[in-house]
């Protein structure tokens, strides 16, 4: 099943990942301080060309596999970061949500704006029950992402991962279905194409 594109937001359009976004890719996972507390880069030219061919699927995932997407300022279409939601668990209806933003938008909410349709995604088009993010204990700004998202802090894992040469702390945020629709009410409806060969679009109510 594939999504139909873009997804809007106020500020943003949300779309698929394609081959002419990587220059800009390049230089989002080039970037020291945007990979700082990820789990791989900083990427040279080869690298950030193999990781993007491989993000960029339109195919919703299936348990155990994720989906990136791009996401642009609307009027300018500039790659200024991704958003990526991972199927955690069909039988617990669970899904991840991250995001890497470049440097130069920090600041302006973007993260938040486009994590928000990206977990309304989850809630109302997909059925999740569960929506969760994990970060780097040190990473402030993206805690107050999860945060601002409506998410509770539900873990702190001690030196639980060994990353880019010394032990980490972990993260784990959360938020249910009925805790988001209090906060952001009706749901939002999003179309779908029925498989990845084509077909009718499906909405999702």
């Amino acid at each position: 099943m594939r999504l139909v594109y873009p997804l809007t937001t106020e500020r943003l359009n949300i779309r698929a990942l394609n081959s002419e976004d990587l220059e800009r890719h390049y230089a989002l996972f080039s970037d020291p301080e945007v990979v700082r507390y990820l789990y791989f880069g900083p990427f040279d030219r080869p690298a950030a060309q193999e990781h993007l061919a491989r993000r960029s699927t339109v195919d919703l995932p299936i348990e155990g596999q994720w989906i990136n997407f791009g996401v642009e300022v609307k009027d300018e279409g500039v790659l200024i970061g991704e958003l990526a939601m991972g199927f955690i668990s069909s039988t617990h209806a669970h899904y991840e949500v991250g995001y890497v933003f470049d440097s130069a938008y920090a600041g302006r909410g973007y993260a938040t704006e486009g994590a928000t349709m990206i977990v309304e995604l989850a809630f109302s088009g997909l059925g999740a029950h569960r929506v969760s993010g994990r970060l780097d204990a040190r990473n402030d700004p993206s805690a107050r992402v999860l945060e601002k998202l409506g998410m509770r802090r539900e873990a702190h894992f001690i030196e639980n991962q060994f990353v880019k040469g010394e032990w980490t702390d972990e993260l784990s945020y959360a938020i249910l279905a009925p805790e988001w629709r209090a906060r952001h009410g009706p749901a939002t409806e999003f179309q779908f194409f029925g498989s990845s060969s084509g077909g009718d679009a499906l909405r999702a109510d």
